[in-house]
């Protein structure tokens, strides 16, 4: 029991688990992503992606999934700040102002801001879509989920901060990626363009393919609809 205590406390240990939160997450976001690619894919009102909502909902594995989710958005951030303040601390002020530019990427400078505001989105998108739905899960009123779909991504503001928040989650995503890899010590030469290729997937295919959804509702969607009523 010390011994994992003292692995925990090290400043390895917090990597490795900030390394295999950060892969989870990364696995969440790809099978999240199946769900909303559900909606451009079929265009049937939502039917497809209410089915497959409601398949999740009532699959017994999903509440222990979700709670490893929060946990590991929660401990992930919290790891994120106690590294980066703990780093802070350590650094002296010289090697901050010249020498840490030439000794990391622009990208992993800046994770701990495109972290925060990650995290950020992450509060106004639950507060948006999970929330709202979740009282449904318990016999309360059934809310349409591709409603409120439609409606968010009817709001510039809305649809700006959504891609927005994207383009930082791939840039956050480059750096962690490949760093979780190193950690973990599963990055080598046999499996590095392997990784390359994978971690270019990550780090632009998901966000890009993320904020094809608010730009097709925003700008296709009604237009699509207005074919489709007429096609009937």
């Amino acid at each position: 029991m010390n011994s994992v205590l003292a692995f925990y406390y090290s400043s390895i240990g917090k990597k490795v688990l900030m390394s295999l939160t950060g892969l989870f997450l990364i696995i969440f976001l790809t099978e999240h992503l199946v769900g909303n690619l559900l909606l451009v894919l079929f265009h049937d009102n939502g039917e497809t992606f209410e089915a497959y909502g409601e398949f999740l909902v009532h699959n017994p594995v999903v509440l222990a999934v979700e709670i490893v989710l929060f946990s590991s958005i929660v401990g992930h951030a919290l790891l994120g700040a106690t590294l980066w303040l703990t780093n802070k601390m350590k650094r002296p002020i010289k090697y901050e102002l010249f020498r840490l530019k030439e000794n990391a990427t622009l990208s992993s400078r800046t994770m701990i801001w495109t972290g925060s505001t990650i995290f950020c989105f992450l509060v106004v998108h639950l507060c948006s879509f999970f929330i709202p739905l979740y009282p449904s899960r318990f016999g309360g009123e059934k809310i349409s989920s591709y409603a409120l779909v439609v409606e968010a991504f009817a709001n510039p503001w809305y649809v700006g901060f959504y891609l927005i928040a994207f383009f930082l989650l791939g840039y956050h995503l480059r750096h962690g990626f490949q760093s979780a890899f190193q950690t973990l010590g599963l990055r080598n030469k046999t499996y590095t363009p392997f990784l390359d290729f994978l971690a270019f997937f990550v780090w632009c295919g998901i966000p890009a393919l993320y904020a094809w959804v608010p730009i097709y509702f925003y700008f296709f969607h009604q237009a699509a609809s207005t074919v489709i009523m007429g096609v009937h």
